[in-house]
């Protein structure tokens, strides 16, 4: 370690001292400075395990037909269920402002993904309208690819817009978020040959399918699609 870190690990330490750390799910305070969950949120974090649908993402049976058997998208995958600890964690980060989170959710991406999804590929960061960008200060979606890039020695491509009127995903019914047309995803330049799409939370695959038909309309010959947390049905 050298001087530079063994300052920072010294400062936040002082800061853990004088302002003691919060689990960044159930917010019981720390007792390690460096420390992102408390020991019961960890446990209780909702991993998918089990066989899923390599389409949807979905554990199996995904349903007749899969959710995703039209989309525009080749395959989806999330290590996480968008539930307790996890649907806590998208919220820190997202409305929370807790930007050190993008690191974990990309961290628990990289261990645990099928290697073929990120093999060969480019992140495509979800684009986030520019209205929200700029009430928030920053695009949860870009932070997660910027950092998942990093771990895994990919290309970033941010080649993806979001026009129209800000319309809201959070809240809205299933047959909102599916109709046609909702979402105006463009392709600013180039696409990559072979693009992974990167989103904080996968829902009804909406958003992933938008992005997936703005992306083979350029040119980009396949999209697949990873988020943190895959939301389940019922």
């Amino acid at each position: 370690m050298n001087v530079a870190d063994l300052l920072l690990r010294a400062r936040d330490e002082l800061l853990a001292a004088l302002v003691p750390p919060a689990c960044a799910a159930c917010r019981t305070a720390l007792t390690a400075a460096h420390a992102v969950l408390c020991a019961d949120c960890r446990a209780a974090l909702p991993w998918l395990r089990g066989p899923r649908c390599v389409r949807c993402g979905l554990p199996l049976p995904c349903g007749e037909p899969c959710p995703a058997h039209a989309a525009a998208f080749a395959a989806a995958w999330a290590p996480l269920a968008y539930d307790g600890p996890a649907r806590e964690l998208v919220a820190a980060l997202k409305f929370g402002g807790a930007l050190p989170l993008a690191q974990l959710m990309a961290a628990q991406i990289a261990a645990g993904a099928p290697p073929a999804l990120l093999r060969d590929v480019a992140l495509v960061p979800v684009p986030l309208h520019p209205a929200r960008r700029r009430s928030r200060g920053f695009d949860q979606a870009a932070r997660i690819a910027a950092a998942l890039a990093r771990r895994r020695d990919l290309p970033l491509a941010p080649c993806l817009r979001r026009d129209g009127p800000a319309t809201r995903q959070l809240g809205a019914s299933r047959a909102t978020r599916l109709r046609s047309g909702r979402l105006a995803i463009r392709v600013a330049g180039a696409p990559p040959r072979r693009a992974l799409l990167v989103d904080d939370v996968h829902t009804t695959g909406a958003t992933f399918d938008a992005c997936a038909r703005a992306l083979r309309a350029a040119g980009c010959e396949h999209v697949a699609a990873v988020a943190y947390a895959r939301a389940l049905r019922g």
